[in-house]
């Protein structure tokens, strides 16, 4: 299985650079990882509506062009569905068995997801009603996708 992030923005802080080296580390006995990041765009201060929808647009441009064709997208979005572990593990497990070859896990920048991104979506997921920060929730994201694999494999993780 090959599992892709895409991702806007850069990270900025070492601590978080080093947990996703990390967990890219552990996953890679699991499947192929490939973390995209595109560009994201600068907000303005006090930035109207029509302007943030703008912002999304060109940033969601940027995802969908990362996109490959056939891929199973998941998206992250505070409005999509909340799963436990044990239930993101199966919906991986049931994509791996249905022959899916590969999963484009989508985070957003700070204004959220274009409406194109949400639509080509084939799931949104949502991990809490609370806002993350973006850069964390890539540590977030990436720690799942680990503990999704330990479920299926039948091995041990601490619950």
């Amino acid at each position: 299985m090959k599992i892709t992030l895409v991702t806007v923005g850069k990270i900025k802080e070492k601590y978080l650079e080093q947990a996703i080296a990390e967990y890219s580390k552990r996953l890679a006995r699991y499947c192929k990882l490939e973390i995209l990041q595109v560009a994201d765009e600068k907000t303005p201060e006090g930035a109207s509506a029509a302007v943030e929808e703008q912002i999304k647009e060109k940033e969601g441009e940027r995802i969908l062009s990362q996109v490959r064709d056939g891929s199973f997208v998941i998206a992250l979005a505070i409005e999509g569905k909340m799963m436990s572990s044990e239930e993101l593990a199966q919906k991986m497990d049931r994509l791996a068995v249905e022959g899916t070859s590969q999963i484009t896990f989508i985070i957003g920048g700070s204004l959220g997801l274009s409406r194109k991104v949400l639509e080509r979506a084939d799931f949104l997921l949502s991990f809490s009603k609370m806002t993350f920060p973006h850069q964390l929730m890539r540590v977030i994201l990436l720690e799942q996708i680990y503990r999704s694999y330990r479920i299926i494999t039948g091995q041990p993780y601490h619950k």
